[in-house]
């Protein structure tokens, strides 16, 4: 099986193929269009600014690559967050590949020293859907590090609270996403990408 990681211009990408390879998956790190699109699985990981991220997908034609895979996809934190619609983050049009937005965490008046922005650390999922997930996972820990999160809508598979309740991952058709980390998870995480390259 050929496992395709794209190469772009954001953080944490290798730490996806080693996460992989601890599995015994071996992945390539590419942006060649012609690998990604014979691929047979392709993650979508990354982390950093969504303005900048998305006009060097736009140079590079990745933005119109991403969206006409069929295979299935795995988009992973930015990589979750490029595929929705808009994000607040310097006010940026993304793929569209899921209908919901990315929004900035807002603290309540008056918790601003409790929740603090950005979230990071361990959190549940909870209200699991779709193959990526195991019965035995809800309301199990993952890792987040964000500042942004997509709402809740239609292609909702997992959710988390964290000032409010937002999608900590998503699905429509052959594309998958993730909010955490699933590389930096645990077994939890291991599983679930083993679940997307097995299962998906």
């Amino acid at each position: 099986m050929k496992i395709a990681i794209i190469k772009y211009n954001a953080g944490n990408i290798m730490s996806v193929d080693y996460a992989l390879q601890r599995l015994g998956i071996q992945a390539e790190v590419t942006q060649d269009q012609e690998k990604i699109l014979s691929a047979d699985k392709v993650i979508f990981p990354g982390v950093g600014e969504a303005s900048t991220t998305m006009a060097y997908l736009r140079e590079h034609k990745l933005d119109k690559l991403i969206c006409s895979l069929k295979q299935p996809v795995l988009g992973i934190c930015l990589g979750m967050q490029l595929m929705c619609r808009h994000s607040e983050e310097n006010d940026v049009d993304c793929l569209g590949i899921f209908d919901e937005d990315v929004v900035r965490f807002i603290p309540k008046p008056g918790e601003e020293t409790i929740t603090k922005v950005p979230h990071m650390g361990w959190n549940e999922i909870h209200s699991l859907d779709a193959k990526l997930f195991d019965i035995g996972m809800e309301k199990q820990f993952v890792y987040f590090v964000h500042s942004y999160y997509a709402t809740l809508g239609n292609h909702t598979i997992a959710t988390t609270d964290y000032i409010l309740p937002f999608s900590a991952a998503m699905h429509r058709d052959n594309f998958y996403a993730t909010q955490f980390h699933p590389e930096k998870s645990g077994p939890v995480g291991a599983a679930i990408l083993k679940n997307f390259i097995e299962k998906c």
